[in-house]
């Protein structure tokens, strides 16, 4: 399976496959259509708790943020995440959507580790 990740504002590409959207939250400003989004994974997205205090932080924040969210994936979100990856094993391509900016630190980067050591 192709895994990848893109950011909900990017245009879709016609090679994108099975599109999943793995933010909380709606993408500001993206319309439904626009997004081509396959299924809608919020489950699995950072608690509020977490993506709010992620947001407070300064930017060399990362390590903490994917070590808790890590153990989110692994303790709280366990099932979730489980249902994702049995969902997803049929498809030849996935791609993970998501909404942040920065496409090397975000919860889709954690998540796409947590995805691939089920599959």
């Amino acid at each position: 399976m192709d895994l990848r990740r893109k950011r909900a504002y990017d245009t879709p590409s016609d090679g994108g496959g099975f599109r999943v959207l793995v933010d909380r939250l709606w993408p500001r400003g993206v319309s439904k259509e626009r997004a081509h989004i396959d299924l809608w994974a919020k489950e699995t997205a950072p608690s509020p708790e977490l993506r709010r205090a992620w947001h407070a932080a300064s930017d060399d924040a990362w390590g903490e943020f994917a070590d808790r969210y890590r153990a989110e994936l692994t303790h709280e979100t366990a099932d979730a995440v489980a249902a994702l990856a049995a969902e997803i094993r049929g498809h030849s391509v996935v791609t993970l959507i998501y909404g942040a900016r920065d496409p090397e630190h975000n919860h889709a980067v954690v998540l796409e580790e947590a995805l691939r050591a089920l599959l």
